[in-house]
């Protein structure tokens, strides 16, 4: 099926859209999405949304939509699942050929979707934006800096720097999404090592239309925990490498100091605040390193509990006029 070449199917896209707390962007949201439809009248559209159990009007809004914009498919969680997997649930849901996750506080341009389909339509199975600068706080802005270049420089796959996840996926790389088990995801490091041709389009981010971020800087902390750990294990491999240089720093040590007690006639009691500032280190590295272990293990925990990526409290699915469910457990 080809929507560009003049064939009889033209070919659907899946505009994803993961909100919580979202009521003041709604109506502008779905005007622009639209908007972006009909700019590409080659290709069909279905607009997805999941809802992080939203306790604002969200969801009556969405309803509101859906009651004349059939593309429209709304699905609510029982509770609040987390950003990672609100993104996977609603990438799993997709069924176009290619899906395009756009935030609902319209910060990432929905226009810029033309010139992703552009590079799709050139081979390219995933297109990501680019943030050439963003309107935030300088430390907030800083510190985001900081994780994507953490994040690349521990990762054991390249991981594009600067783009978060307003990105386009082709359907072959969201299939390959099914086979992995994350219960703590982070989706565009999956992406990332999942290989296929990818490719950034950069852009300027728009300030917020409407309400408030939900990423402080602790959760942005959170988010970068997450990358790291769900990313690589380079992070073990430098504390056992941590741990064999210290190691052998303190055999040197101890041979030194006990040279010095059987061959020196001194009785100074030197070194008392070397000995505390040392002990306190080690305290607070063991501290350190312990708590990193404790989110690796505590992933393993997670995943081999299992259980769905979200569980469905309500749905609204026009397209294909499915009717509402409760207490839907909706896994891969």
């Amino acid at each position: 099926m080809s929507g560009v070449d003049g064939s009889q199917h033209r070919r659907l896209i899946s505009i994803s859209v993961p909100v919580l707390n979202e009521e003041g962007n709604i109506d502008h949201l779905i005007a622009r999405l639209q908007g972006v439809a009909r700019d590409n009248p080659a290709y069909d559209f279905e607009f997805v949304v999941t809802d992080n159990a939203s306790t604002d009007g969200t969801f009556v809004k969405l309803a509101e939509h859906a009651a004349t914009e059939p593309r429209l498919r709304v699905f609510k969680f029982s509770r609040n699942f987390g950003f990672q997997r609100s993104i996977l649930f609603n990438l799993l849901q997709t069924r176009g050929d290619a899906a395009v996750q756009v935030d609902a506080d319209l910060q990432d341009p929905p226009e810029l979707i033309t010139e992703f389909l552009a590079k799709w339509e050139q081979g390219f199975k995933v297109v990501y934006g680019v943030r050439r600068k963003r309107k935030e706080n300088v430390a907030l802005l800083w510190a985001r800096r900081l994780h994507y270049r953490l994040l690349s420089a521990l990762s054991e796959v390249e991981v594009p720097v600067d783009a978060g996840d307003f990105r386009l996926t082709d359907r072959a790389v969201i299939e390959h999404l099914r086979s992995f088990e994350d219960r703590s995801p982070y989706i565009r490091g999956i992406i990332a090592s999942i290989g296929y041709a990818q490719t950034g389009i950069v852009y300027d981010r728009a300030e917020r239309v409407a309400g408030k971020s939900k990423f402080n800087f602790f959760k942005l902390l959170t988010l970068s925990i997450d990358g790291v750990c769900s990313q690589s294990t380079k992070p073990l491999q430098y504390i056992t490498m941590f741990g064999f240089a210290v190691c052998g720093i303190s055999i040197v040590l101890m041979l030194v100091y006990l040279i010095d007690y059987l061959f020196s006639s001194s009785t100074d009691q030197r070194g008392f605040t070397t000995l505390v500032l040392l002990v306190l280190a080690s305290i607070g590295l063991n501290a350190a390193f312990v708590g990193l272990l404790g989110e690796y293990i505590g992933r393993i925990f997670n995943t081999v509990r299992g259980g769905p990526v979200a569980i469905v409290s309500d749905r609204i699915e026009s397209l294909t006029m499915a009717p509402e469910s409760n207490g839907e457990a909706i896994s891969r």
